[in-house]
């Protein structure tokens, strides 16, 4: 529906002639309930962006203390048995690369999971752009 078209829907209402007044009137009510509809957009992407950086800090978190406790039980642990048949600095680095190789899968998850995030609600960025070419043609 092309401009004029949307204009001639707001200038008779009924049948009868309104006046400029009237229809200036109706378009910022309706300019209104579109960026009260954009704002609730946004709250709603924000919350949803929100919950995915929560998860990706979560399991960033989480492969960090399980580094760490990996570290400390298999040095105590693994260090030991291996002794009994390597020498003390061979053992050492078998049980660094092993621990290395786990805490680098889990820190690739979790960067993986904080690329889906997005600062800026990517829905709403693109209906305020439609909204405001909208409003743009209706002013023309």
């Amino acid at each position: 529906m092309s401009a004029m078209g949307n204009l001639g829907q707001y200038a008779s209402a009924q049948g009868r002639e309104r006046s400029l007044a009237d229809i200036i009137r109706d378009v910022i009510a309706d300019v209104q309930a579109i960026m009260r509809s954009e704002v609730q957009l946004a709250r709603v992407e924000t919350k949803e962006e929100i919950a995915k950086a929560a998860s990706a800090s979560k399991l960033l978190g989480a492969s960090a203390v399980v580094g760490i406790c990996a570290l400390a039980f298999a040095l105590v642990t693994i260090f030991q048995v291996l002794c009994l048949f390597l020498a003390p600095w061979l053992s050492a680095l078998i049980i660094f690369v092993v621990l290395g190789v786990v805490a680098g899968g889990m820190a690739s998850a979790g960067i993986a999971q904080w690329k889906t995030f997005h600062a800026v609600p990517p829905k709403t960025a693109e209906t305020v752009k439609e909204n405001v070419e909208w409003a743009r043609n209706q002013t023309k």
